[in-house]
């Protein structure tokens, strides 16, 4: 087993590395205070190919593994995660729209949302299901060569700002459960949709979250991403990337926040010594950067389970998610406590890192969801021989 990156991998990261330095670093706060959504620095991130790492080629993306995709995000969120939060959830959008979009809605679109010219949000949650995915109420019903749309989805990441909307609406009745949900691609400002006031969030400011609402929505019959009730299924493959793209912010911003534990303990002095010369504080940084260096690793075992094609790959998956969310909390709190009072004022960014990641904790399934799915994985015939 090589843990090594490879000399492509490398540039990839470096390359984001540097972009993030250079586009998002000199701006990250003030689009946190002021909450300004950067969709120029979105747009430049695109020409990087940045907006659809995954996506097919077929659509103008770069088609890479998930785990390539990993090292960029990770880079990128190491100066503002909640930018490179919204970019993660457009590459999984677009790449919904580019593998299951019939050819017209992936010519209108794809290559549009590959280059970050036009943006996707992902519509899935609604006011009354969040974890329950599956008793989503919106309807689409096929009415001659049309679907009317109807219902509302809640705390959806760009609506309002977005062009494309890639929604998941029930086509069958109440009982058909998962069954009866499908997958649509939908212009952003068709006559019926409605956007609610912009969420005012503890973090990810520099991404709108609003309700939408959907009054007698029309989109053409060739808007349907793959077949009636193949949404689920859709729904759920994303979100396996969903929660490793999510793990993978934490990461990175966690290991933001280390390296500026590293820098201000090498820079504070007190008692007359610097912080780096105190043991205990020594044995905290050698902590976090443990549990931080387990958490990049369990990710891109996820990853590569995703990649290959695992059976067990949405387990490792969940695993990743509820590991690396929960440990980049704890490593970016802790860097702000090494940092003191300083720590707690917008003059470091520690205080917009810990607010950026904790929502990382609640979305693309909580993690108490992801205990669930583990576990029942666990108890599942000869699953525990394979989890190992």
């Amino acid at each position: 087993m090589d843990f090594e990156l490879s000399e492509d991998q490398r540039a990839f990261a470096d390359t984001a590395r540097q972009f993030a330095q250079a586009e998002l670093a000199p701006h990250a706060a003030e689009w946190d205070a002021q909450a300004i959504f950067p969709r120029d620095a979105i747009a430049k991130a695109g020409e990087l190919g940045f907006c659809g790492l995954y996506a097919p080629e077929r659509i103008g993306g770069l088609q890479l593994p998930r785990l390539d995709a990993t090292l960029v995000f990770e880079e990128l969120a190491a100066v503002d995660p909640s930018t490179t939060a919204f970019i993660t959830i457009h590459n999984m959008a677009t790449w919904m729209l580019g593998t299951w979009g019939q050819d017209g809605v992936c010519s209108t679109w794809g290559e549009r949302l590959t280059s970050g010219q036009k943006l996707a949000s992902y519509c899935l949650t609604e006011p009354g299901s969040g974890s329950d995915a599956a008793s989503i109420k919106t309807r689409a019903e096929l009415v001659g060569s049309e679907y009317v749309i109807n219902g509302s989805k809640a705390f959806i990441s760009g609506a309002g700002s977005t062009d494309v909307l890639v929604l998941m609406a029930r086509t069958g009745d109440a009982q058909s459960g998962a069954g009866g949900i499908s997958a649509f691609a939908v212009p952003a400002n068709l006559p019926g949709i409605h956007y609610g006031k912009k969420e005012e969030k503890m973090g990810w400011n520099s991404q709108p979250t609003r309700q939408i609402s959907f009054d007698n929505v029309r989109i053409p019959a060739d808007h349907l991403l793959g077949r009636e009730g193949e949404g689920f299924k859709i729904a759920m493959k994303g979100l396996d990337g969903g929660r490793i793209n999510i793990a993978t912010c934490s990461v990175g911003a966690a290991q933001g926040a280390l390296a500026h534990a590293q820098q201000y303990m090498q820079e504070r002095k007190q008692f007359g010594k610097p912080l780096a010369a105190f043991q205990a504080l020594q044995f905290k940084l050698a902590d976090m950067a443990t549990e931080l260096v387990a958490a990049r690793q369990m990710v891109r075992l996820a990853a590569s389970k995703l990649d290959a094609g695992a059976p067990d790959a949405s387990t490792y998956c969940a695993m990743a998610k509820r590991f690396a969310t929960d440990a980049g909390f704890d490593v970016i709190n802790d860097a702000l406590q090494l940092h003191g009072g300083y720590g707690y004022i917008r003059e470091y960014p520690l205080e917009r890192l810990l607010r950026d990641a904790r929502v990382h904790q609640i979305l693309e399934g909580t993690n108490e969801i992801m205990r669930v799915i583990i576990g029942r994985r666990m108890l599942d015939g000869d699953a525990p021989q394979a989890i190992r």
